[in-house]
């Protein structure tokens, strides 16, 4: 059986052997001797199958910025039989004035291992594959346990494959106290993490201006068209998403009795300001806010706004009455005498 070697750590070898070369490498030296070819065509791999692997890889690393450069015959160009393959060092080369120690890079290998592959752009791609190929350890002993980052929303890969191609979408939007989603025709143009949730910044077609939408709130499937949009107007849009949602909180504030020691006192006392009563609690969305706030149970009381307070005691009694209605269902079904209307 042919040796499981991820396709990351194969496309990162055939980087580092492409920048080792100077009169490059045929596709056949390239099956016959980089790790993850090799141990291919060491099982049995028909030839045709790991030539289209190594064509995938070769279009993959392009799209991610790998500048892959294809030398022919120069008596003609255009027969690539035995062609030769390269990465001109000087184009890939970070900075020469750009050095890590190993503690640094480190760190960098724990940031690029933190995302899963669906959550990470093309450009962090290209970036983690680039200091892997800088060939230098990066095993210093101050990492114990490497987190993930995973996307749960559907919605975010194909939005995030969206702004990367600058296309625009169409999705149904659900908002709150509406009765039935609305079509949204967008440019998407970031995404971005705020308060732990997902959002896509961009600008809004129909409406003529920009929005940011809130990932959970997408129903459905997000649908990418035929239309495209200008690749500047992705410059700084999550600057200027992030300056928006900040803008927000700041014009909304709670005022929170938080029990100390708490879950609560933990997550809720990175982001509030000490008040003679309470803390002081900025927020974006009432809705999403009293979805926090209730998930906390005893651990917090609203003071005010009325409105989020409200919005909090009705997600409680909505919990409440459900697992009330669970329970009785649960009696009613393996009571036979009160199924039967009688009384224990």
């Amino acid at each position: 059986m042919a040796a499981r070697i991820p396709p990351e750590e194969r496309q990162t070898n055939l980087v580092v052997a492409l920048m080792a070369t100077e009169i490059g490498l045929t596709k056949q030296q390239i099956l016959d001797n980089i790790s993850g070819y090799r141990q291919r065509a060491d099982a049995g791999t028909r030839a045709d199958a790991l030539e289209k692997m190594f064509e995938r890889d070769k279009d993959e690393l392009r799209t991610l910025g790998v500048p892959i450069e294809t030398i022919g015959d120069p008596g003609d160009p255009n027969d690539l039989r035995e062609a030769r393959y390269r990465i001109p060092k000087a184009e890939y080369d970070l900075p020469a004035d750009i050095e890590f120690s190993p503690a640094e890079l480190a760190v960098l290998t724990l940031a690029g291992s933190v995302w899963s592959a669906e959550s990470s752009s093309a450009d962090a791609q290209a970036g983690v594959r680039k200091i892997r190929a800088l060939g230098i350890d990066g095993d210093e002993p101050i990492i114990g346990f490497a987190p993930r980052i995973t996307v749960r929303d559907a919605s975010f890969a194909p939005l995030q494959s969206a702004i990367e191609d600058c296309r625009v979408v169409t999705f149904d939007y659900l908002k709150p106290g509406e009765q039935s989603p609305r079509r949204r025709k967008v440019e998407p143009l970031a995404l971005l993490d705020y308060e732990a949730r997902w959002h896509v910044y961009g600008i809004d077609l129909d409406a003529d201006d920009e929005r940011t939408f809130l990932l959970s709130r997408i129903v459905g499937d997000v649908s990418l068209t035929k239309q495209t949009f200008a690749a500047g107007l992705r410059e700084g849009a999550g600057e200027r998403a992030l300056a928006g949602l900040e803008a927000v909180a700041a014009r909304n504030s709670a005022l929170l009795e938080i029990t100390p020691g708490t879950e609560a006192a933990l997550r809720l006392g990175r982001r509030a300001t000490p008040q003679v009563q309470g803390f002081s609690v900025p927020f974006v969305d009432v809705h999403i806010f009293a979805d926090e706030l209730a998930s906390y149970g005893p651990e917090v009381r609203v003071v005010e706004p009325a409105v989020l307070r409200d919005a909090v005691v009705a997600r409680l009694e909505a919990t409440i009455a459900a697992h009330q209605d669970s329970a009785h269902s649960e009696s009613v079904g393996a009571d036979p005498v009160r199924d039967a209307g009688g009384e224990r």
